[in-house]
Parts: structure tokens; sequence; C-alpha cells
């Protein structure tokens, strides 16, 4: 299979590696010519076989919105679009609407794995046509980890139902971390504990809390035992909003979520050692921007 991939950063750069290492062809556009392989997305067009599927991997909002309606001009009808970012699954909805009003086929994606997906693959989360995920199932099973299909992919419904599921991934993400933020803040507040790095260390095997983002917690404190060099201030990315926004529309409790919400905020007003942590933790799997300490 040959695919195309329009966005080159962080994660789409390491999608496009993997996908070829797996064996698919893999024309890739992005508007840094140093790392494109095509100059334009017309040359991109041109290059790949009909019908064609094209995976967009950028920024979502505006970004996204401008890639889907220059798609929506240029391609041709059977051809299939999967939006593999971020965006919100109301987008989606909009997204399929104009790309099938040229008979543009559409699927989203959610895409979990970060930085470390080259290396051990993604956790997708699929939306849209059950024909039109079946059509792009080698472009799942390359991406995603080796082992069962169902262990780390799943067709979760029709359009906009996979980014759903990825913001609602991402909103317990975000409870996650901020527990395991408190429980860092916690020992490191009482003098009798001496061995903090030691101690997380100890619950990565045979314990109920092991987890990867515990594996990444050890490994932020062995590069920086105080955090020191990591200010307090975390960013949120939306999707923790938007699952706060939708248990409040859908009548659903989710007082953990909404907490870890709110804590990033205040993350932005006052010295916090669990909010170092939590920016700590979303570099290590993300590759996002930590800021540096004051």
């Amino acid at each position: 299979m040959h695919i195309g991939l329009i966005g080159l950063g962080k994660m789409g750069f390491n999608m496009r590696e993997r996908l070829r290492v797996k064996g698919l062809e893999v024309t890739g556009f992005d508007r840094n010519p140093d790392v494109s392989d095509v100059a334009t997305v017309d040359e991109l067009i041109t290059a790949l076989p009909t019908p064609r599927l094209i995976w967009v991997m950028v920024p979502s909002g505006a970004v996204t919105d401008s890639v889907i309606t220059e798609l929506s001009e240029k391609l041709e009808p059977g051809d299939l679009v999967i939006d593999g970012g971020n965006s919100r699954f109301t987008e989606d909805q909009k997204h399929g609407t104009q790309l099938g009003a040229k008979g543009i086929r559409f699927a989203d994606c959610g895409v979990s794995g970060g930085v470390w997906g080259l290396q051990n693959g993604y956790g997708l989360m699929a939306g849209g046509a059950a024909d039109d995920i079946a059509y792009a199932l080698p472009v799942f099973d390359a991406l995603r980890p080796e082992g069962e299909r169902a262990d780390s992919f799943v067709h979760v419904g029709d359009v906009g139902a996979g980014h759903y599921a990825k913001m609602v991934h991402n909103g317990i993400e975000y409870g996650l971390m901020q527990a395991y933020a408190e429980g860092y803040e916690l020992l490191a507040a009482k003098d009798i504990v001496d061995d903090l790095p030691g101690t997380f260390r100890a619950w990565q095997k045979g314990t109920v809390v092991r987890s990867w983002l515990l594996d990444l917690m050890v490994k932020a404190l062995e590069e920086d035992p105080g955090l020191e060099s990591i200010d307090d201030y975390v960013e949120d990315s939306g999707e923790g909003r938007w699952t706060v926004e939708e248990a409040i529309a859908n009548a659903v409790p989710a007082p953990a979520i909404t907490a870890a919400l709110f804590a990033r905020f205040s993350s932005r007003e006052d010295s916090s050692p669990a909010m170092k942590m939590v920016s700590a933790l979303r570099h290590q799997f993300g590759g996002h921007a930590t800021r540096p300490a004051k």
C-alpha cells in the first residue's frame, strides 16, 4: 500500500518511519522542506495511486481545517482522508460532511503513543464507515504494536467516535498523572522518606499502581531527581476541557478528571512540586515542552 502523510512533526515524522519499516510506501508532505518528500500537496496527490489514502497529522483547529479544505478541492471521489490529529469529534463530523459532498471518504483516528510510538507502536481508535476502516487496515496494523489487533486498535463507531474515545483517554490520562504527581509531592514533603526515586522504582513491578506512566515518572526522576530544571506551569491541550464539557453535557460525574484539569489551571498561579511532576510526565511521553525553572 502507498499512502500520503501530511504533517511530519513530532508524531508524523515517526509514524512515517514506522510505516516504512513495516513495508508500506509513504509520501510525506510538510511545510518544512528539510523533512518533506515533496514540495507541495499537489505533488503528493499526483504521487499516490487511486483511490488515494491520505493521513492528516497536523495541529487541530485552524490548521486541520485548512488542510481538509485544500484536500476537498483537489482530491477525487473515492479517495479517503484520515484525520489522525487531536481534532474534536464535532470537527470530524463537519469535515466528513464537507468531504462527503465531493464524494471523498473520511475517517478519524485517535492516536496514542507520543514520541515513543516509533519504537513501541501506537494505540489507535478509529471512527468511520466499516468499509473505509477495512480499506485502511494495513495502515492501522503497521502503526499499532505487535500482537492481537484488539489489544491496540478499535473501530469505535461512526465518524467522530475515534476522536471521542481519544478525548476520554486523554481525560483519564489527566487524572492518572495528577494522582501520581500528588503522591510524589506528599512523599517529598515527609522528612522520614530518604529515597524518593527508589520508592517509585520499587512500585514498577508487582504493585497495583504499576504502569507505563509510572515507568516514565521514574525516568524523569533519574534524569532530574529534584525536578529542579522544570517550572511547575502545565499546559492543557484542550482534550481535558472537552472531556469535562462532555461530562457536563451528558450529566456524567467526573470529579477526578475535572479536578486534574483545574489543578493545571492552578499551576499557573502558585509553585507546586506536584505540577512539576505533571509537566515532567507530559515531556516524557509526548515530548511536550517544559518551562525552565525560574
